[in-house]
């Protein structure tokens, strides 16, 4: 039976929708972008945003996936590092109410947190305060934490450190699991493109990335960019949100297009996609349907708030997953 192990940052998201971008210019924040910040700076985004409605959801890359697996009926667990505290047992409690596996260690420094800033027309920019997330280390990767599973799925945001990335997917691969590597934000690409292609080229079996993390990865755009991602990889997925998806898998390119939605924010619009994709490769379904299902997933999760749905919009993606897979 497939299962699939989720490695990222333990974050707890933060998630506010703003009035304007004004906020993004005197914070300096290029828009769209993943910002790391220290705690003070942190502490500062929240007393600016403090006029303004919050809400909160366990969130992280790779765990956005994760839990959007989960929910698919996928058997999941995920690694990762979190304080001992409300927010490290908010995540916590998540992942067990979701029935993913949490293999979660746990630290003296504060759980980590991104404050997703929500522009006017969906976009959302991070500021992300890593706290006790940045302590998982190369140590605490041992090959016996992948056994039982036969997919790893690990998100770009944790190349922050490399060693802890690179003894993570040569662990993956001499435990045979299949490797999937989600791209960071495009800044954290651009900081980090050297060791990206070399682990890429290495390790990673299926590799998906949005427009503009591609084109820091490839210095190309579209097409050409998603013809360079699959020299280094067996499938290449590149997310173009509006303009749908392209699958590429040895010589045949598949175009995927997008379900009508209402986008009100962003948020795990990717994560959500790349579960969707991954629930189709573990069903053994053809890669554009695979893609199909990736749309459903993002299309969905951009009509709400922030990287979770209710299970009344579950419950309508299962009856339309059951469409797609006929």
């Amino acid at each position: 039976m497939s299962k699939v192990l989720g490695m990222g940052n333990a974050l707890v998201d933060i998630l506010t929708r703003m009035e304007d971008d004004e906020l993004l210019k005197r914070l300096n924040f290029p828009k769209g972008s993943m910002q790391l910040v220290d705690a003070e700076t942190s502490s500062a985004v929240l007393e600016h945003i403090s006029h303004l409605k919050t809400e909160q959801a366990s969130g992280g890359s790779a765990a956005n996936t994760i839990h959007g697996l989960s929910c698919l009926g996928i058997s999941t667990g995920f690694l990762g590092k979190v304080g001992n505290d409300d927010l490290g047992n908010f995540f916590k409690k998540d992942m067990s109410e979701n029935n993913i596996e949490p293999k979660l260690l746990t630290s003296n420094k504060e759980s980590g947190k991104a404050i997703a800033l929500i522009s006017p027309d969906s976009e959302r920019t991070f500021a992300t305060f890593l706290g006790a997330a940045v302590e998982l280390s190369p140590d605490d990767i041992i090959e016996e934490l992948f056994h039982g599973y036969t997919h790893f799925h690990i998100e770009g945001y944790l190349v922050y450190n490399q060693p802890l990335i690179e003894k993570a997917l040569q662990c993956a691969k001499e435990a045979k699991l299949i490797v999937s590597l989600d791209l960071a934000s495009f800044n954290v690409v651009e900081d980090n493109h050297a060791f990206l292609k070399d682990m890429v080229s290495k390790y990673v079996d299926i590799l998906f990335a949005n427009e503009e993390e591609a084109k820091a990865f490839t210095k190309k755009e579209e097409k050409e960019a998603l013809d360079l991602m699959a020299e280094d990889c067996n499938i290449a997925v590149l997310k173009l949100g509006k303009k749908g998806s392209l699958i590429k898998h040895f010589d045949t390119t598949f175009e995927v297009g997008i379900i009508p939605a209402q986008s009100i924010d962003t948020t795990g619009a990717g994560d959500l996609y790349a579960a969707g994709f991954l629930y189709g490769l573990l069903n053994l379904l053809p890669l554009d349907k695979c893609g199909e299902i990736g749309a459903l997933l993002s299309g969905n999760v951009i009509e709400v708030v922030g990287p979770k749905m209710e299970q009344e919009r579950w419950d309508k993606i299962h009856s339309a997953l059951e469409k797609l897979k006929n």
